[in-house]
């Protein structure tokens, strides 16, 4: 097994790892749109959320040796299925043709008051 830290993506805050990689595939943890470098910065608009939210999951992917085209699973959780349609017009800029499994779950409340949350599953090699 191998554990991903990369600054490109918040830093843990609790007892877990940003990434696990183990038998060529990445496990990366639920990743809240935290700026990397600046968490206490807010972003307050869903849309913002949702681009760094992603931003941050496929840094980790990155940062594991992987793409976003190596990416085979996702699972959003979301504040509100309002959100759903921006959230999906985010994720499909960021991913572009490739269309990872998806789950996208309209949860309460999430942790510090944000949006979204966003973990994901990636092949990235025989690495770790």
């Amino acid at each position: 097994m191998r554990i991903v830290e990369t600054p490109e993506a918040p830093t843990a805050r609790g007892h877990y790892s940003q990434a696990i990689v183990h038998g060529g595939v990445a496990y990366v943890a639920g990743q809240l749109p935290i700026v990397p470098g600046d968490p206490e910065r807010r972003l307050e608009d869903f849309e913002a959320q949702a681009r760094q939210v992603v931003a941050n999951v496929l840094a980790i992917v990155k940062a594991a040796g992987g793409t976003p085209a190596t990416v085979v699973r996702t699972t959003v959780y979301i504040a509100d299925v309002a959100h759903w349609p921006a959230f999906n017009r985010v994720y499909a800029e960021a991913f572009g043709a490739h269309r990872p499994a998806r789950t996208v779950v309209p949860v309460g409340a999430l942790h510090y008051g944000y949006l979204v949350e966003m973990d994901a599953v990636a092949a990235v090699g025989e690495r770790g």
